[in-house]
C-alpha cells in the first residue's frame, strides 16, 4: 500500500501587494490552523516517510507549523512544485523509492485539487463530496493505493480516505 497526503499550504497573506507571490508568507489564520492540522495528522497516524514541499515562502512555513508533530521524515524542497500542474507532480510521485510508504507533498493549487480529483476513483462519500466542492488552504486529502509499488500508481485508481479542512478541526 501507497499513500499520498496532499496538504495545501495554508492561508497566506496579502497584506503586502508588493512581494511577489512566491514570496507571500502566512496570515495569522494560516500560523493557527497549520499545527491543528499537524495535530491531526499525528493522532490520525499520518506521519508520512517522505516530505516533499514547494520553496514558495507559505509552503515551507506550513511545513515548519506541521513538521513538529510528524518526527524527522525525509525532506526535500522542490521549487517546481511551486504551481506544478497534476501531470508533473504524477510523474514525481511514480518514480519515489518503493521503501517510502507515505508521502507528504505541500504545494499550491489548481495544481493540488485537479491531481486529488483525478487520482481519487473512489473513498469516502463525504470526503469525496467536500474535496470536489472546493480544496481550501490548509486542507488535506488523504490517498491511499492499493500497490506495492509507487511506479503502480494510476489516475483514478486511489481511494480517497479523508479529506479535511482547518475548519473541521
Amino acid at each position: 500500500m501507497k499513500r499520498v497526503l496532499l496538504l495545501r499550504h495554508a492561508k497566506s497573506s496579502w497584506d503586502d501587494t508588493a512581494l511577489p507571490d512566491f514570496d507571500r508568507p502566512l496570515a495569522d489564520r494560516g500560523r493557527d490552523a497549520a499545527p491543528r492540522i499537524g495535530k491531526y495528522m499525528k493522532v490520525e497516524g499520518l506521519v508520512p516517510d517522505a516530505v516533499l514541499t514547494s520553496g514558495a515562502k507559505r509552503a515551507l512555513e506550513t511545513w515548519d507549523l506541521v513538521r513538529p508533530q510528524l518526527g524527522d521524515p525525509q525532506f526535500r524542497v522542490e521549487d517546481n512544485l511551486y504551481m506544478a500542474m497534476p501531470d508533473l507532480i504524477f510523474a514525481w510521485l511514480r518514480m519515489l523509492h518503493d521503501d517510502v510508504g507515505s508521502v507528504l507533498l505541500i504545494g499550491h493549487n489548481p495544481g493540488f485539487e485537479e491531481l486529488a480529483v483525478r487520482l481519487a476513483g473512489d473513498g469516502r462519500k463525504k470526503a469525496l463530496a467536500r474535496l470536489r466542492q472546493k480544496y481550501p488552504t490548509g486542507a488535506l486529502a488523504v490517498l491511499r493505493f492499493d500497490v506495492d509499488s509507487w511506479s503502480g500508481i494510476d489516475w483514478g485508481k486511489a481511494y480517497l480516505e479523508q479529506f479535511v479542512r482547518p475548519k473541521d478541526l
